[in-house]
């Protein structure tokens, strides 16, 4: 395979609905994701799994149970394994990548929900 460079613009223009990631990319056993985000996400943590969140546009809220973080556009924040956590947007919409081990599900160890994207499509 011959790497070409990938356009978040143009893979953000794909798709409009939050909460719903999409694999862009693959490194060595992790998923390169794009999501956008509106409002609060669920409480949850990943037992076996680091998660690493760079945020493209707008303003991430990263909740943890004793404080929270803000995360601007341009800045990253990784949440280690077993930490629980909930990502709020503060924008009206918040655009991520994310860099996450490929079998990682969005909503966690939790149970699912309606959130809950297992199998992320490629775009």
């Amino acid at each position: 395979m011959t790497p070409k460079p990938v356009s978040l613009t143009e893979k953000f223009a794909l798709f409009s609905e939050p909460w719903q990631p999409k694999r862009i990319g693959k490194v060595d056993g992790y998923d390169v994701r794009i999501v956008r985000i509106r409002g609060e996400f669920v409480w949850h943590s990943h037992a076996d799994a680091d998660e690493f969140f760079f945020v493209v546009e707008g303003v991430l809220r990263m909740h943890f149970r004793d404080r929270y973080e803000d995360v601007p556009a341009g800045s990253l924040i990784i949440v280690p394994k077993g930490v629980e956590h909930k990502p709020e947007a503060l924008t009206p919409e918040t655009k991520m990548m994310l860099v996450e081990k490929s079998e990682t599900v969005n909503t966690g160890d939790g149970p699912a929900n309606a959130q809950t994207v297992a199998d992320p499509e490629y775009i």
